[in-house]
């Protein structure tokens, strides 16, 4: 069951409407996973800093069980990522960060994470 989590600092009104559904059918599409299986939360207007600057910007998490098994199939997705939240956002390449897409340990499951991006 794959959970996404899309933090922006772009103001509501600024955020694509139904953006949360798409995000839901495009990790469903890049993990391989059943649409209805698929969480996402988007979380707009938010104070960030990326790459040193406050301009509007967006970090993108993604945790789930058994996806990633090479780094080669990481690079694959966050790619797809990436293009995803450019192109919705229209933010520049230099203002999205991605946690890459990883494993999440069945014992995990409800305790908090440390965000890490790689």
């Amino acid at each position: 069951m794959p959970f996404v989590e899309l933090d922006t600092s772009l103001p509501a009104g600024r955020v694509p409407a139904g953006l949360e559904k798409r995000l839901c059918a495009a990790t469903a599409a890049i993990l391989s996973k059943p649409e209805d299986r698929v969480n996402v939360t988007v979380r707009s207007g938010l104070a960030m800093v990326v790459n040193g600057s406050a301009e509007p910007s967006a970090q993108l998490l993604v945790s789930s069980i058994g996806v990633v098994g090479t780094a080669e199939e990481n690079r694959g997705h966050s790619a797809r990522f990436f293009e995803f939240l450019t192109k919705e956002l229209d933010l520049a390449e230099d203002r999205c960060d991605l946690v890459p897409p990883g494993p999440l340990t069945p014992w995990a499951c409800g305790q908090p994470t440390l965000r890490v991006v790689v």
